[in-house]
């Protein structure tokens, strides 16, 4: 067994690390992970844009190789921020500083562009389309990491914005979720820190939750209230002040 690639035979005898919506992470050894899709998938544009950041500097797993619907990578290790928000490790507007951190760092990233291809990029960055706590992890190689780049893709960094305030608002509207009340707090404190304008591409960010296969139908339910929530916080602050969540 290689980082070259491992056969799903191979794959069978190693620890499952984590387990996510449309892939599994299995441990290759203390270092180094492999993340499989479950479905039919070429993992290879992923692996091309997590390189591509790296080589600005963003703080990402190393990708040791990428074949059909597997990636070997870098292991990250330590917490998510999710796990030390919910510890007490970090109050919400730590949290949602990091959130913005991520967000700025990784739109300053200029969009790769094609071999050959001369032309201007336009406004186009590099977007995650996927930040959240759980999808950050405090690590100690890198500090705070993106990780699950399923989604990225190069376009506009109002889109971005957007659909970290959805998801964070999907929680904060989930009445009968444990983390409804703190997810409000750190929707707040994020879009007064956030760059763009969230509201541009507001209506954009909220039809492409609705349009993944990987939500449930309980789960679309929030998409709505959640982008009418994020519109009215994001309105108070284009206003001026901080608006307070209620």
């Amino acid at each position: 067994m290689t980082t070259q690639g491992i056969a799903d035979d191979d794959s069978e005898a190693l620890p499952l690390l984590a387990v996510g919506t449309t892939a599994d992470i299995y441990l290759v050894d203390e270092e180094t992970v492999l993340r499989r899709y479950r479905d039919v998938h070429d993992a290879t544009a992923e692996a091309a844009l997590m390189r591509h950041v790296a080589e600005h500097g963003f703080p990402v797993a190393e990708v040791y190789s990428a074949q059909g619907r597997d990636l070997v990578m870098e292991r990250l290790h330590g917490p998510t921020l999710l796990v030390a928000l919910a510890a007490g490790e970090f109050n919400l507007h730590d949290g949602a500083d990091i959130m913005a951190d991520l967000h700025r760092r990784l739109h300053a990233i200029p969009a790769p562009r094609r071999a050959g291809d001369e032309s201007a990029a336009g406004d186009d960055v590099v977007v995650h389309l996927n930040i959240h706590p759980g999808n950050i992890v405090l690590s100690e190689s890198h500090g705070p990491a993106l990780v699950d780049w399923a989604n990225a893709r190069t376009g506009s960094l109002d889109l971005d914005t957007a659909m970290s305030a959805i998801i964070l608002g999907e929680v904060a509207v989930d009445s009968e979720g444990d983390y409804s009340r703190a997810a409000r707090a750190m929707l707040v404190a994020f879009l007064a820190v956030a760059d763009g304008n969230p509201l541009a591409q507001l209506d954009v960010a909220a039809q492409s939750r609705l349009n993944d296969p990987a939500l449930f139908a309980g789960e679309k339910s929030l998409v709505v209230p959640a982008a009418a929530l994020v519109r009215q916080y994001s309105r108070d602050v284009i206003i001026g002040g901080e608006p307070t969540a209620s």
